[in-house]
């Protein structure tokens, strides 16, 4: 059985932004090498950030279907 829309949508947006967040984890040493230091961290903090919503998401889209 197919879970309802909104439910689906919630676990795609939460799979995206978790796929988001490991690019700026992955992209963020790029900064750090460049002596460009306070922007990497400001990538692994937004990364966080996004992750932490991504999960969220996908938790309660989980919970609901």
């Amino acid at each position: 059985m197919v879970p309802p829309a909104p439910v689906r949508r919630e676990r795609l947006l939460g799979l995206l932004l978790l796929g988001i967040a490991l690019v700026l984890l992955v992209s963020s040493p790029t900064w750090f090498a460049g002596d460009r230091g306070a922007v990497g961290i400001a990538q692994v903090f937004l990364a966080l950030v996004v992750a932490g919503v991504g999960v969220w998401l996908y938790r309660r889209a989980q919970r609901a279907g």
